[in-house]
This record gives structure tokens, sequence and C-alpha cells, in this order.
């Protein structure tokens, strides 16, 4: 499943994925891959990303209803 909540929180940042990338210290790609859906992160992983971007986990990687 595409993640657009974490594509629009970097953004709403004004990040691209390359400066997030280097913000969690991973690849490019690690970023583009998770907002394709073709990765799932690890719970380390998305809390630096959350924390990068000024978001919560359920902002970015809960499923909404």
């Amino acid at each position: 499943m595409k993640n657009l909540k974490m594509k629009a929180a970097r953004a709403g940042k004004d990040l691209s994925q390359q400066e997030l990338a280097d913000i969690v210290n991973v690849s490019r790609q690690t970023i583009s891959a998770i907002e394709k859906g073709d990765y799932n992160p690890t719970e380390n992983l998305c809390i630096r990303i959350c924390e990068a971007l000024g978001k919560t986990l359920d902002d970015l990687f809960w499923p909404d209803n």
C-alpha cells in the first residue's frame, strides 16, 4: 500500500527524498520504496522518519479506516 501520508508530510516540510534519506540515514531508494509501498520499514526507521517530519507513528503509518 502506498504511503501517501508520508509523501505529503515530506513535501510539507519541503524535503526531497534524498534530504529525508540523509536525515534518517538510509538511501533515497529506501524512502522511495516506502512511499511506493514496496518496502515495510522497521519500527526504528518509522520512528526516525516521524521525528524528522514532526509526525506521530499514527499520523504516518497507521492505516485510515
